[in-house]
């Protein structure tokens, strides 16, 4: 009997398909994240063995999302291989290059120096080579695109822990660096773990906060030159079961960055109407208007309109007493949108406020176009009025600007008699401040009133 004839060619191709298959990348060729953990293992032993430094890049690529989204994934995948090749060609031959997926690539760096310092250089000017590879413009089809990295870099140096560790920690070095405003190199340390866990054990506590009513409303008067209270901006604080009452300023950052910060929203919209009607079946309230701070995350929902109908019908209250506050930055990302929502709104009575007024992109171009009904000008202008001539100047033009566009001018931040009466001398005739009022509670809030 015959033994069966095989093609030791082909069965050799198939074996390297295979290995091809289970160990690389099939669209850049770059080592997958089986053979990054593979490879990552080996690394982390011959470093302990040998008393040598190694270092693990992890490699994000800003605003992919959006060249996919608008583009389509063909043209994204394009882009994803020409930066493969980029990266493979600012390493050595002996390190790693490794799509870990989507538009994550990571990178393993052998045999650096035995000295921390040393090496922690030596993967520095990695990382610049890979910043600079990234400069020029990619040939996207017909189109050129620019496309920057956040870079995350850990060191290690021995098997004693586990391979996830420095795959965490580069990660959490990579987010910093997006947050450090993008296209940066970013080192972990140690504090940076301490910061990640001290994050998500307050926003666990937010989610905690949420359900047991946690938060409370304070109120800041706004008055008129005349003395009258004409309302209030309300103002969120977190009474902390252990830490006690919490400003914004230590929780809301954190609530912006996760969805909580809508739920938190939704939570002040209702305490601000239910306040509200209460005022309306008093004499001495009725008449009083209260802000309130709407978040650009919360403002950009689709819903967003009909949650505020919904919340103002719920609770029959009048509309035109009730104030939103928005930052101008976020009117300006979609201006023909929050032209839209603003204007559903206000066809209801909703009055609009821009919020920080001066500090961001002020500009008559958008604010002939914007339905705004108040301009509320910064602290940080108000807080140097007599002491900087040039935050003078700016309060100055911003109130004539509103007034020949017929918007209510109203400064904030005035605790001195001195500020009060500049502002007045310069048509600006509504105030909030601790010269009046700090933000307290309701009840301090009536008796003020009173």
């Amino acid at each position: 009997m015959r033994r069966p004839v095989y093609d030791v060619t082909t069965l050799k191709k198939a074996a390297t398909e295979i290995q091809r298959l289970a160990f690389y990348d099939p669209l850049t060729g770059l080592a997958n994240r089986l053979l990054l953990r593979d490879r990552l293992k080996q690394a982390m032993i011959i470093s302990k063995r040998n008393g040598i430094e190694g270092a693990l890049l992890f490699i994000d690529l800003d605003n992919f999302k959006t060249l996919n989204d608008t583009q389509g994934h063909d043209v994204g995948d394009l882009l994803l291989k020409q930066v493969a090749q980029r990266l493979e060609s600012c390493v050595r031959r002996c390190d790693t290059v490794a799509r870990f997926g989507g538009d994550e690539f990571v990178i393993i760096l052998e045999e650096l120096s035995n000295q921390r310092d040393d090496a922690e250089e030596q993967a520095g000017i990695i990382g610049l080579k890979i910043l600079a590879a990234f400069n020029d413009d990619y040939q996207l089809n017909s189109n050129s695109y620019q496309c920057t990295p956040s870079i995350g870099i850990t060191l290690f140096n021995g098997y004693e822990k586990s391979i996830d560790d420095p795959m965490k920690q580069a990660d959490i070095a990579m987010y910093q660096a997006k947050e450090s405003g993008r296209n940066k190199i970013c080192f972990f340390n140690s504090q940076m773990q301490i910061n990640i866990h001290a994050r998500i054990e307050l926003e666990k506590e937010l989610h905690t906060a949420l359900e047991e009513n946690q938060f409370r409303l304070f109120y800041q008067s706004q008055v008129r030159n005349t003395g009258e209270v004409v309302g209030a901006e309300a103002l969120i604080r977190w009474q902390h079961p252990q830490r006690g009452l919490l400003l914004p300023v230590e929780f809301i950052l954190l609530a912006e960055k996760s969805e909580l910060i809508i739920s938190i929203d939704l939570w002040v919209l209702k305490q601000a109407c239910i306040q509200l009607k209460l005022w309306e079946n008093q004499t001495n309230t009725q008449s009083l208007k209260l802000s309130v701070n709407i978040s650009a995350k919360h403002f950009a929902q689709e819903n967003f309109v009909n949650q505020v109908i919904e919340i103002i019908h719920f609770y029959s209250v009048r509309a035109e007493k009730l104030k939103i506050e928005i930052v101008e930055s976020l009117l300006i990302e979609n201006i023909e949108e929050s032209i839209d929502k603003m204007n559903e709104l206000r066809a209801i009575g909703v009055r609009f406020s821009i919020d920080d007024f001066g500090t961001g992109y002020s500009s008559l171009s958008y604010l002939t176009r914007l339905p705004l009904d108040q301009l509320k000008i910064d602290k940080s202008f108000i807080r140097h009025i007599g002491h900087q001539p040039f935050n003078g100047v700016i309060v100055q033009t911003v109130i004539g600007m509103a007034e020949s566009l017929g918007i209510e001018v109203i400064a904030e931040g005035v605790e001195t008699e001195m500020q009060r009466a500049f502002l007045e001398e310069n048509r600006c005739y509504l105030y909030q401040g601790y010269l009046f009022s700090k933000p307290v509670p309701i009840e301090a809030f009536l008796v003020f009133d009173k």
